[in-house]
């Protein structure tokens, strides 16, 4: 038999070697209730892409020694297959942390009304992946480039000039590694979590995506606002779900100077027993301000959260404008004339 026969044979049977393994983890992978009960829920198929071309390069790799072939071909061929094998353990590992991130965030129901310790867990844990996952990248493609020897001679050189590349690349890189940095501390500090609500720019809305560069905040009308994860670190902004999600809201009513104040405070208690929007927990009603041709009425009221506070004003506003028309029109915003006849002048 020929060295090159030998060879194509042996390599062709390790590969075939790592797709029956492959297809053995595979079944492995989906008898789900061999695993424990709180893994069950984890997608464990993920690992499925990269294995499918993990194993059968490491079981090549493995017969490489044995090859019947001129040693510079083997020394070829077994440095594109550890370029191969650092991708793809990479690929793997990159999968293992998305599986922990998955497995971590089913603990924790961002679904609830109480949902702040929730909310924070989901964005230290999606943040604390991101950054693994570049370290990971990064470290890959170090390993890679490192399996050249000119790659690493180059190396050598640039530690040689550690000061002044130093310099070099982080004037060039600032705001890159500005925006990381302020993703860490973000993960850390939590000035904002994710499905915060926000007021930002002048547009109200949720922090639906936190990256380690960029914020997504999902407006109310559905548009996306996309900001620097810097942003949230240099200027200031609303967050109305820092700390709880119960948020109070306000509807102003201007009427006429002869309104009964108490019958109204009546009819905005009503209003709000009835209502599915309301928490039970703050009900007020107060003369804030008299002008000149108006009294200003505020109703405060609680909700759970933002989007109910939002219903509960305009259930309350729409309402008490109803009672206002139906019981009390002459209450309403009005300008007086008082109109002197001719006796009444001559008079004074």
């Amino acid at each position: 038999m020929s060295k090159y026969l030998f060879s194509g044979i042996l390599t062709a049977s390790s590969f075939i070697t790592g797709w029956i393994l492959y297809f053995l983890v595979v079944f492995l992978i989906k008898q789900r209730d061999i695993l424990p009960l709180k893994w069950r829920k984890v997608n464990l198929e993920l690992l499925k892409k990269p294995l499918r071309f993990l194993m059968p390069v490491l079981c090549v790799s493995v017969v490489i020694p044995f090859l019947r072939l001129p040693e510079n071909t083997v020394v070829l061929i077994s440095h594109f297959i550890q370029i191969f094998l650092i991708l793809l353990f990479g690929w793997v590992i990159l999968k293992i942390v998305c599986i922990i991130r998955d497995a971590l965030l089913n603990h924790y129901d961002i679904d609830t009304r109480d949902n702040v310790h929730a909310r924070s867990m989901h964005t230290q844990i999606r943040l604390i992946a991101n950054i693994i996952g570049v370290v990971i990248v990064l470290l890959t493609v170090s390993f890679v480039l490192m399996s050249f020897a000119q790659v690493r001679q180059i190396g050598l050189s640039l530690l040689a000039s550690a000061g002044i590349m130093g310099i070099v690349v982080g004037f060039a890189a600032q705001k890159t590694l500005g925006n990381l940095i302020a993703g860490i501390q973000i993960a850390i500090a939590q000035p904002i979590r994710l499905d915060d609500v926000v007021i930002i720019e002048n547009e109200w809305g949720w922090i639906e995506e936190i990256t380690l560069t960029f914020v997504v905040v999902r407006i109310w009308d559905l548009r996306r606002l996309v900001v620097p994860i810097s942003y949230f670190l240099e200027k200031p902004f609303q967050n109305w779900t820092r700390t709880s999600a119960d948020i109070l809201g306000s509807v102003f009513i201007y009427t006429d100077y002869t309104i009964p104040v108490k019958e109204v405070r009546a009819e905005l208690t009503r209003i709000l027993t009835n209502s599915q929007y309301w928490d039970k927990k703050v009900n007020v009603l107060q003369v804030t301000d008299a002008k000149e041709r108006v009294i200003e009425l505020r109703a405060l009221m609680s909700a759970a959260d933002s989007p109910m506070a939002w219903n509960l004003r305009c259930e309350v506003r729409e309402k008490l404008l109803e009672f206002l028309q139906n019981k009390f029109t002459e209450c309403l915003p009005r300008v007086r004339i008082e109109m002197n006849t001719i006796d009444n002048v001559k008079k004074r």
